[in-house]
């Protein structure tokens, strides 16, 4: 299958999770790509990347707690293996800002990195996953660790129109950022990242200082409604019913809420958004 022609790229599936917390006010952490990068080059994103092989659910069904394949797939309208998207989001979270949302499996307690020898093994650990000389399940077993994907919530799904040299079908969840640990970009495909309000990364948008793919400027639409981290985990845990996003008469992007949703076209945009204030 030729990348030449548009109509033939292959969509490739991904997953991508939105970090947020009060800091004191609703911010989400944003990290920007590397300009030579083929897709995205330049823009702000949230961790994210394709699924891989290695993120089968029936390698991780152990290693993860509250929310079995069975559970998930329900939860994303899928017949199965729909927790290999909850595996990757966490994998790339850790792989690209070096957060691993994850339990200790014998405690049960949230994983802290904020020990500095503790720190340096799981840096350690991240650039071996990074140069592929060890696998993410190996860090899993050898920690004694769960993947703590009860608290990352689906929220979205996206798919690249035609056009782009490499297409993604993506799954978009949403958790908060865990105690004990800071966030860091892999200053490789990722060379800049911030704490930022939605209000604040949609002005540095419409002024021009800011380029966001446009999955990730509706999903900022869609936090920027919201006053907390709690109000928006409490949304996101009903897994409200997915609304299809539209393209009103001006060719903009509408969803739920916007004041000409209801009149907008339903049949242009491939994005289905469940994250909205109850």
């Amino acid at each position: 299958m030729s990348e030449s022609d548009p109509e033939q790229v292959a969509i490739r599936h991904a997953a991508t999770v939105m970090l947020i917390d009060d800091r004191p006010d609703l911010q989400v952490y944003m990290m920007e790509r590397h300009a030579d990068i083929v897709f995205g080059g330049g823009m702000w994103v949230f961790p994210g990347g394709r699924v891989d092989e290695a993120d089968d659910p029936s390698t991780f069904a152990p290693f993860c707690l509250h929310r079995t394949d069975k559970q998930a797939s329900a939860l994303m309208q899928m017949p199965a293996g729909a927790l290999t998207y909850y595996v990757a989001a966490v994998r790339e979270a850790f792989e690209e800002a070096g957060i691993l949302l994850a339990l200790h499996r014998d405690t049960g307690r949230l994983l802290d990195l904020s020990e500095p020898e503790t720190m340096r093994r799981f840096e350690a650990h991240r650039r071996d996953i990074n140069d592929s000389n060890r696998n993410f399940i190996e860090l899993i077993e050898e920690e004694n660790l769960i993947l703590d994907v009860g608290t990352m919530h689906y929220i979205a799904r996206w798919i690249t129109p035609v056009g782009p040299p490499r297409r993604y079908d993506t799954r978009f969840f949403i958790t908060r950022m865990p105690a004990a640990q800071t966030p860091v970009h892999d200053d490789h495909e990722l060379v800049h990242a911030q704490w930022l309000t939605p209000a604040e990364i949609l002005r540095q948008f419409d002024s021009g200082a800011m380029t966001l793919m446009s999955p990730t400027l509706r999903m900022l639409r869609c936090l920027a409604r919201f006053t907390s981290a709690d109000e928006v985990m409490a949304a996101a845990a009903t897994n409200q019913p997915d609304e299809r996003a539209r393209v009103n008469a001006t060719g903009d992007i509408v969803l739920p809420g916007d004041a000409d949703y209801d009149i907008a076209n339903e049949n242009i945009e491939s994005g289905w958004v469940r994250l909205r204030p109850l």
